[in-house]
Parts: C-alpha cells; structure tokens; sequence
C-alpha cells in the first residue's frame, strides 16, 4: 500500500509511534457507552486501536488520499468512513441524533475551530478526547490568572472539565512540527444553561480578551 504524504494546507502531521497512539486511544475509556468519531483519520495511526475498543465508530477525513488509503487498510469501516470537512458537517446526523464521543489527533491548522464547533454542539458530546498543539491545550486547561487564560479556557470549561493528560515530542510525526504536542480531555458538566443570553456572553468575552 502507498504512503500517502502529509499535506501542509490540510495542517497534516501523522503520528508515527504506535505506542502513544494506543494511550491516545485509551482515553476515550472513561466514556464506554457511546460511539466514537474520530476527526483527520489519516493513515490510521489511531483508527487501529480505536477499532479495538469494538464500539461504533466512525471516522472523517477531509484528505481523498487518506481516504482511499483507509478503504483498503480497514475494509471493516467502508460505510463508517466520512470524507468530509468536519467543520462543514452537521454533526446531529452523524449517529442519527444520538450522542457521541469525539477524538483524534486533531489539524494544528483548525484545531480551535474545531472546540468551537464542539461547544455548539455540547448537547451531543458528553466527552472529547485527542491531540493538539501544546500551547493550545494549555490554553484549553489554563486556570484563572494564567498567562494562558482567553477566550478558549472561558468557552471551553463553562461547558466542560478539561484535564491536561501528556506532552508529546515533535520527533514522533512526519513531519515534525514545529512546536510540541500534548493530548488532553474534556468532559461536559452538569450546567445546562447560563443566566444569561449565551450569544451576547460570547461576545462580551471576545471583546474583552481582544481589548488586552
């Protein structure tokens, strides 16, 4: 089977050790009674060990390359294999309106994109799990007063408890990125609503953190 490249306007960087993709997948444990999508499959470095967790999965991956790499490598997941945008699906359809765990070593390009787009759809993901850019977990886990703290760390943790799991080396891709890795998890929390219009709340957060 032929290498599929790793594309630098797609934010490509495939994970090349088996090991850390197996922790990666092991933290989706916490969540054993829902289906799994996993967002930018790629050559599958984690689909594998995902599809041991023998749970519903699916897998979006906006690459044809990769696509057509995972048809023939996991012949078991043809129908459950979304070639997609993720940040262009509609997310209710994805296990037809049931909820679902989302993971994945995630784009470093849409990565925030990504979480925000989760956040507007917090009713239907009780947990997320996966790999990011370094400093943008820290900024997803930074507490109050932390240098790190914006937009991202109010946004996300109003919804969710997020949990800053392990730092991961660049010489573990192709192509090492420039910057390390780290993989965390996020779990929704018991608030269903805010006291107050949650549009404008948003709002007033950008506007204040864009004003430091």
């Amino acid at each position: 089977m032929r290498y599929v490249k790793p594309k630098k306007s797609l934010g490509q960087h495939f994970l090349k050790d088996l090991s850390i993709a197996k922790q990666i997948a092991d933290t989706v444990d916490v969540y054993p009674n829902f289906p799994l999508l996993e967002v930018g499959s790629g050559m599958g470095v984690l689909t594998q060990f995902l599809i041991e967790k023998e749970r519903l999965l699916k897998v979006v991956e906006i690459d044809y390359e990769a696509v057509n790499y995972l048809r023939k490598e996991y012949p078991a997941l043809e129908d459950n294999i979304i070639e997609d945008d993720f940040l262009k699906m509609h997310l209710h359809r994805t296990f037809d309106g049931q909820s679902f765990v989302l993971t994945g070593n995630y784009p470093y390009n849409i990565s925030s994109q990504i979480f925000f787009k989760m956040l507007d759809n917090k009713d239907l993901i009780p947990g997320c799990t996966g790999m990011i850019q370094k400093e943008v977990a820290e900024r997803i886990t930074a507490s109050p007063g932390n240098k790190s703290y914006g937009i991202l760390s109010i946004m996300i943790q109003l919804w969710y408890r997020t949990e800053y799991l392990f730092t991961v080396d660049e010489h573990v891709f192709n192509p090492p990125p420039k910057v390390k890795s780290a993989v965390l998890r996020m779990t929704r929390n018991d608030r269903k609503e805010l006291d107050c219009n949650e549009e404008l709340f948003k709002r007033v957060v950008k506007t204040t953190f864009n004003q430091r």
